[in-house]
Formats: structure tokens, C-alpha cells, sequence
């Protein structure tokens, strides 16, 4: 308004202070901070917790690795190989908790508790049914899921031991999921980010004493390694039960007289699964990556392993990023705030453009130091290693806008277009690329089926936010 000046306070509750015609007027009113905060200010608020949250979980997939390969290579090529059964347990855990933290959230806005309740009760009973399926698959499949890429032998062993004991035990990971999600949705984020740093040192600490057999323990080298890594998740998923016993009277945890409820669990899997579809899709790439390289060498699969894990450090920031991207584009493109929704989708491609470039630097100036001091590695795996890390990071900046835009489809509802460019990437482009290139070339040509997958991911990313934009985000008044 003409000769009005507003100024935004800092205070929970936010305070309009207007001068209009030099006569002090003060309204004070409720107003959701997604809609006045400036956005620089916003998005690093929304996005900080979860980006360091991330960055935890990340200590899981690296700190396994380091110590392993200082028993053996074929060490770590066991554990690589393991890789996408624990992909598919994050795939399956977080789908399913996205689903309960949507729900949640909606309910507890509507002040509906009997639902809420229910929605946490059933999370947990879906989380325990889940594990109870990886229960029976660490007894029953391991075998037949390690012969599909190598024979009787060391590697065998060690990844059947490895994966075993992680997939019978998997209810501390998938309970610690859901518990964070259950604080996340009640806006007490950082207990979640607690749960998991108690986690993380746990398997830190207990990685060295295991695995070598230190302070009395005996060596148990691979099966030692898995022991740290499920009983961290048991620690963090202690921290959050507590926390959500103890410091979230939102969500009560009773599950005296429980009955399983068809109608919230439907609901649970109709937002869950398609989440649950984009990660699982990731392991299945994984699982087809391996069964290349297995062609060309275990070291190759190894090489392969410590990089997917090295580069959850570049990406976890931005896939916290866009986490707290969308509920910004969400609430705005409720509120029909076009100029907010731009220059949050801008600043969010420049924040990711910075890591990406970070990431790029490091992986092309010190693929060596990383390889030789974290992983110890041998002049075979640096023959490998160097180039395919320095090749494979040149996706990593058309990766940061594509990452973005798709967080901008899911907050515009356009959840099927992130599927789309997801399963676009990883299986029609990735892997037959990646076959035909090691195929009728070289090793060193196989990596770059990542740089070419990501640009068309990229190219499809633009084609559809240009129509959404056109059609859904233009039309919106200022």
C-alpha cells in the first residue's frame, strides 16, 4: 500500500509495524513464517537441521568402508556388494515414513488426534513388518543374492556375513526412521539430528574395536564392521523412542488394544510408495552397476562402492536443501506468491550450484589423497579409482539444478515428473550407456555414462518445469 512502510520482526508471532501518513499503526498477528520471512533467511532456517541431519547418516555409508578395506580388498568389495539390499531397507523406511510424517502433520494441523495417534501407531506396526521381511530375507536370500555376482569364496563369505547380520537386525533402523519422522512432524527437529549423532559415534567407536579386535574384543573383521553399524542404529533408535515417549506429548505411543487400521495405511502407502519407488530405484541401479564392473574386476566394484558412499557428503546437503525447499514452494504456491516461489527455486539452484562446485574441486584435485589415506588404497585401485572419480563429478553440477527442480515438482504436486526423470537417469540411460561403453571401449569410458545420464536427466527437467511454469506457477498474482 502507497505510504505504508512494514518492517518484519524476528518474534515467533510476527509484528507489522505500519506508518501510514506518518500516524503509527501497530497489528499484531499470527502469520506462517513461509510466507514473510525473507527467503535467503528461510531456507537456510528450514534447511540447516535436516542438511546436517544428512550429513550424519552419510558417517554411516563412509566409516564401514574406511576401516574394511584395512582388512582386505576383497573386504571391501563384500561390503560394496551389500550395498543395495541397504539401500532397498532406507528405500522401503523412508518411503513408508513419509508417508506417516504427511499424514501426521495434516492431522495434528487439524487438531484431529485420534488420528494422529493412529497414524503413528500404524507407522511403527508397518516399520516392524518391514523389518521382519528383511529379517527373512537375511536368513533365507543372502545366498542366492551374492551367487548372482560371484563365486564361493572369500568375498562370498564376508558379504554373506555382512548382510546377514544387518538385514536380521534391521529393526533398529527402521524404527529409528520413523521415530525421527514423528518428531520432524511436531517441529522438533533437532531431536532427530540427536538420535542420529548418538548412532553415528556408537558405530564410529565400536567400528576399530570390532572389526580388528581391540580392548579385549575379539577380531571379527566384516562381521564386526556390521555388528557397529546395527548397533549404532539400535542406540539411535533408544534416543528417539525416548524422545517421543518423553518429550512429544503430541503423538501418544500406546499400543494397548491395537488393531491394525486398513484405511490409514492405505493412505500411509498412496503418498509412501512413490517416494519408495524413486529410492528403490537407486538400488536397483546400484545392483546393475555391480553386476558390470564385476565383469571387469572386484576392484572396479570396490572403486564403485567407495564413491556412491563419498559422494553422499556433495549431495546429502542439497537433498537437505530441497527438504526444506518444499514446504517454502508449498505454502507460497498456496498463497499465490509467484515472486517468493522463484526466488526460492533460484536461490536453492545457486546453494546447490556452490556444493556441487565444492564437490567437483575435490573429487578432481585429491582423488588420490582420498583413495590412498581414507581408503588405503592399492596402485591397482588408484589406477581405477583416479579417473573414475574425476569423471564421474562432471555430472555433479547438472546434477544441482536437476535435484532441485525435482524437489519443485514434488512441492507443486508433480510427484510423477521426479519418478519420471529419476527412472529416466538411473535405468534407461544409465546402465545400458554404462554396458555399451565398458562393453565396446574401457573402463574408463563406463563413467562417463554418468555425466551423459545426468544431462539428459537435465534436459528432461527443463522441458517439464517449463511447462509447469507456464501452466501453474506464471498465472500466480504477486
Amino acid at each position: 500500500m502507497r505510504g505504508v512502510r512494514c518492517r518484519y520482526s524476528r518474534n515467533s508471532t510476527y509484528r507489522i509495524q505500519c506508518s501510514e501518513r506518518g500516524i503509527p499503526v501497530q497489528e499484531q498477528r499470527k502469520e506462517n513464517k513461509m510466507g514473510v520471512m525473507p527467503i535467503p533467511r528461510l531456507l537456510m532456517t528450514m534447511s540447516l537441521p535436516i542438511m546436517a541431519s544428512m550429513l550424519i547418516q552419510a558417517l554411516y555409508n563412509v566409516v564401514d568402508s574406511i576401516f574394511v578395506i584395512r582388512v582386505s580388498e576383497d573386504a571391501l568389495t563384500a561390503v560394496s556388494l551389500a550395498f543395495p539390499v541397504q539401500a532397498m531397507m532406507i528405500a522401503i523406511s523412508v518411503g513408508t515414513a513419509v508417508g506417516v510424517n504427511a499424514i501426521l502433520s495434516r492431522r495434528l494441523g487439524e487438531k484431529n488426534f485420534e488420528d494422529a495417534n493412529l497414524t503413528a501407531t500404524n507407522g511403527v506396526f508397518l516399520m516392524v513388518l518391514s523389518a521382519a521381511a528383511f529379517a527373512l530375507f537375511g536368513v533365507f536370500g543372502v545366498r542366492p543374492f551374492f551367487a548372482a555376482f560371484v563365486e564361493e569364496g572369500s568375498v562370498m563369505r564376508m558379504g554373506m556375513e555382512y548382510t546377514s547380520i544387518v538385514s536380521i537386525f534391521s529393526f533398529g533402523v527402521f524404527i529409528s526412521v520413523v521415530g525421527e519422522r514423528l518428531v520432524q512432524a511436531t517441529g522438533n527437529s533437532i531431536y532427530s539430528m540427536i538420535s542420529q549423532m548418538a548412532g553415528a559415534l556408537t558405530n564410529i567407536i565400536l567400528d576399530p574395536i570390532l572389526i580388528f579386535g581391540l580392548l579385549g574384543f575379539p577380531r571379527m573383521e566384516v562381521a564386526g564392521a556390521a555388528i557397529a553399524t546395527v548397533v549404532g542404529q539400535f542406540v539411535s533408535m533408544f534416543v528417539i523412542v525416548w524422545f517421543n515417549l518423553k518429550k512429544n506429548p503430541e503423538v501418544d505411543l500406546s499400543f494397548k488394544g491395537f488393531r491394525p487400521n486398513g484405511r490409514i495405511i492405505v493412505e500411509i502407502y498412496r503418498i509412501g510408495l512413490p517416494s519408495i519407488f524413486m529410492q528403490a530405484i537407486g538400488s536397483v541401479m546400484t545392483f546393475g552397476m555391480n553386476k558390470i564392473l564385476i565383469l571387469f574386476s572386484q576392484t572396479a566394484v570396490s572403486v564403485f562402492g567407495i564413491y556412491f558412499k563419498l559422494q553422499s557428503f556433495i549431495f546429502m546437503p542439497i537433498f537437505g536443501l530441497n527438504s526444506g525447499m518444499i514446504p517454502i514452494i508449498g505454502y507460497n504456491f498456496g498463497a499465490r506468491h509467484r515472486r517468493r516461489i522463484t526466488h526460492t527455486i533460484q536461490l536453492g539452484s545457486l546453494y546447490a550450484l556452490a556444493i556441487m562446485a565444492a564437490g567437483t574441486l575435490i573429487f578432481h584435485l585429491c582423488p588420490g589423497w582420498i583413495l590412498g589415506v581414507l581408503f588405503d588404497a592399492s596402485d591397482h585401485m588408484l589406477e581405477i579409482g583416479v579417473p573414475a572419480l574425476r569423471i564421474i563429478s562432471i555430472h555433479f553440477l547438472p546434477a544441482a539444478i536437476s535435484i532441485v527442480l525435482s524437489a519443485a515438482f514434488q512441492a507443486l504436486g508433480k510427484g510423477t515428473y521426479s519418478l519420471i526423470m529419476s527412472a529416466c537417469r538411473q535405468l534407461l540411460v544409465l546402465l545400458p550407456s554404462a554396458y555399451l561403453l565398458g562393453r565396446f571401449f574401457s573402463l574408463n569410458a563406463l563413467w562417463l555414462s554418468f555425466p551423459i545420464a545426468e544431462l539428459v536427466s537435465l534436459a528432461i527437467a527443463v522441458v517439464l518445469f517449463r511447462g509447469v511454469y507456464r501452466k501453474e506457477i506464471k498465472p500466480l498474482g504477486d
